[in-house]
């Protein structure tokens, strides 16, 4: 079972994070901030990966430090689960439409990090939440997680629709890229022989 348990404490923020990258799309989400838990229900249902987040962080000071944290956490809880690769397709790509919104993610659990972030949102504000903590957060969960990943806005004029759909197609992206291949499920997908 590809499965992790990330315990992390910090002055700011005090986060417990389950993940498994074999699950049904189960989730249990209390992060604190009412959009990200929406976002990260959003995200495990369409992955299909069980997550479990519990944060307890400063948020009267703001969100930033839990959202960012909780993004280190997955990071961190994916590269765990993911393993050492072997039998993965490691590449893959969504393009979903959520209402006007239309999002495109690629990702590559390569070892290396990087975020091409490519949305422009148009509200600095989604309800209560900042909208610049989205790219924090991915930015976050990249660097931890160590895989590529780039998120192109094709269309959209909603910052709710924009970012749902965002969550969405990264989640998508990340199911395929984590699904074995039968043809070479004792392989590392690389010609270097490690990811």
């Amino acid at each position: 079972m590809r499965e992790a348990v990330i315990k992390r404490k910090t002055a700011e923020t005090d986060i417990s994070l389950y993940l498994s990258l074999d699950g049904k799309g189960e989730y249990e989400i209390d992060s604190g901030v009412g959009f990200l838990n929406h976002m990260l229900e959003l995200f495990s249902r369409h992955s299909g990966f069980d997550l479990k987040v519990k944060c307890k962080g400063d948020t009267e000071v703001d969100d930033h430090h839990s959202v960012e944290d909780i993004g280190i956490a997955l990071g961190l809880a994916f590269k765990e689960a993911v393993g050492e690769k072997v039998g993965i397709k490691r590449y893959g790509s969504a393009l979903i439409p959520m209402d006007e919104a239309l999002i495109q993610t690629a990702a590559d659990i390569s070892g290396r990090d990087f975020l091409g972030f490519g949305l422009s949102i148009p509200s600095p504000k989604i309800g209560s939440f900042d909208s610049e903590l989205v790219s924090e957060f991915f930015a976050a969960f990249v660097r931890n997680a160590g895989i590529s990943l780039h998120i192109i806005q094709l269309a959209g004029a909603n910052s709710h629709h924009i970012v749902e759909g965002c969550f969405k197609s990264v989640a998508r992206a990340l199911r395929q890229a984590c699904e074995t291949d039968e043809r070479f499920s004792d392989s590392i997908p690389s010609t270097k022989g490690a990811l």
